[in-house]
This record gives structure tokens, C-alpha cells and sequence, in this order.
């Protein structure tokens, strides 16, 4: 007797149509996603742009938490009985992103291992990253999270081509992500041009000689902390820093 062969599970496929708890919107620039304080009920996927997650204290100050793009997972909270948004998630880009149900992905994650391995990674690679942004903010200048924040938007450190040209973004909104004011930021960002590291007219477009900078002296580890490959390089090559001494944070 011939049985039908079950075709393998295929993560992408899944995350790419409309199905039973899935739904794809696309959102423009500026949209909020999902706001701080709403019901959670579901967990988003990426499939195109970038966006932002912020929050905003009971004193109405607002911090950028996070930063994320095309294929990373958002949301997730709400598997872990999380009842309410601790967070705003707002598009920094158009956006392209889908929508699956809390029990919906639930189901996916105890049926199909190669989701659960999907899913799984990113979580450990999200769990790295606020790793590496604590002891960034803990250690290092402001001008050097700037300097790490410029290359995690071009993507420089993750696997494909970089991205050089960032879509336009606001100084605050920098300076929310390192834990500045603008005007340091501003600072900055001409530094880093007459250095002739980026082209600063709006819109931002980050050299490949800025990722190369970061293997400099300037940017070396500090106090002796050996830092990830992402945080001090922003590359994907596994790399020993020789830190010339301390870097006090202001």
C-alpha cells in the first residue's frame, strides 16, 4: 500500500504565506507594529526592513532598546505568559512583516524541529547581543557604541553582503541607542566623516575602512576585556584585541 510521503518541513516556506494564525503586512516608515502597554498575543518575523523597539519610562523618558531587521523574530515575549507589550516596535524602514499566533508558532515549535531550530538560534543570537550591549554600555566610550552601532546598521558582522548606506535616522534616535545626548553625537558623526569613515548628508553611508578602524589602537578592547567579534570588529572573523589600556566611558 502507497503511502503519500510527507514533504520535509520547510522554516522559510511557513514564514512566507498567509495560513490559518499567520497574516503579512507590510508597514511604512515610522508605523508602530505593536505599542508599549498592548495585549500580546503573537510573535512577528521580519522578511523585509528594519525596525525599532523602544520604551518609555512612567517619567515619559524614552530609550531605544533594540534594533532589528530582515529575518529576525520580535514579539516572543508572549510565549513566556507575558501578558502585556514591555516595549513599542516601530518601523525605521518600510517593512514587510508577519504575524503568527501565539498558538500558532507554539504548535510549530513542539511539531517541527527544524523550526524549533530556527527559532531556537535566534534566540540564543538575541541573547549574545544584549549580552554584548550590556558590556558596551558598561565599558566602552560613547564614541565607540556609536562607532558599533553605525556597523551593526550596516550589517556589517552578519553573514552576506553589508549594507553600507543606512536608511536615514535621526540623532536622537543614536543617541537614545548609546546612552548620549545629541549634540555628542553630532560630535561625532563630523569626526567620523573628516576621518573620511562615513558620508554623513541625511542619509548615512558607512566605509568598509570604519569596519577596518575598529581593528585599530583607537579601538581597542578596554581594561583588559577580551570583547565578541561583533562588538569590538563587527565582522564575522574570530579575532584577539591587545588593549593599550583603559577607556574610561563617558
Amino acid at each position: 500500500m502507497n503511502r503519500e510521503r510527507k514533504l520535509p518541513f520547510d522554516p522559510k516556506a511557513f514564514l512566507s504565506k498567509v495560513n490559518g494564525g499567520r497574516a503579512i503586512s507590510d508597514y511604512r516608515k515610522d508605523q508602530n507594529v505593536y505599542t508599549q502597554g498592548e495585549r500580546a498575543d503573537s510573535v512577528f518575523y521580519i522578511q523585509s526592513g528594519k525596525v525599532k523597539k523602544t520604551v518609555v519610562s512612567e517619567q515619559g523618558k524614552e530609550a531605544v532598546v533594540a534594533l532589528l531587521g530582515t529575518g529576525d523574530f520580535f514579539g516572543e515575549g508572549c510565549l513566556t505568559g507575558q501578558p502585556l507589550r514591555l516595549a513599542t516596535v516601530s518601523a525605521m524602514t518600510e517593512c514587510v512583516i508577519v504575524r503568527i499566533a501565539k498558538v500558532d508558532i507554539t504548535r510549530v515549535i513542539h511539531e517541527e524541529p527544524a523550526f524549533a531550530e530556527l527559532f531556537i538560534a535566534h534566540l540564543l543570537a538575541r541573547n549574545s547581543r544584549v549580552e554584548e550591549d550590556l558590556v558596551d554600555q558598561l565599558f566602552n566610550s560613547s564614541e565607540k557604541r556609536l562607532a558599533r552601532i553605525l556597523l551593526l546598521l550596516a550589517n556589517f558582522g552578519k553573514e552576506g553582503r553589508p549594507e553600507p548606506i543606512i536608511a536615514k535616522i535621526r540623532q536622537e534616535t543614536l543617541a537614545g541607542m548609546i546612552g548620549t545626548t545629541r549634540s555628542r553625537v553630532s560630535f561625532f558623526m563630523n569626526k567620523f566623516r573628516e576621518l573620511g569613515l562615513i558620508d554623513y548628508n541625511g542619509h548615512i553611508e558607512v566605509h568598509s575602512s570604519f569596519n577596518r578602524r575598529l581593528d585599530s589602537e583607537a579601538f581597542a578592547g578596554v581594561n583588559g576585556i577580551e570583547m565578541s567579534p561583533v562588538q569590538i570588529h563587527a565582522k564575522t572573523a574570530w579575532k584577539r584585541s591587545t588593549p593599550e589600556g583603559p577607556s574610561k566611558p563617558r
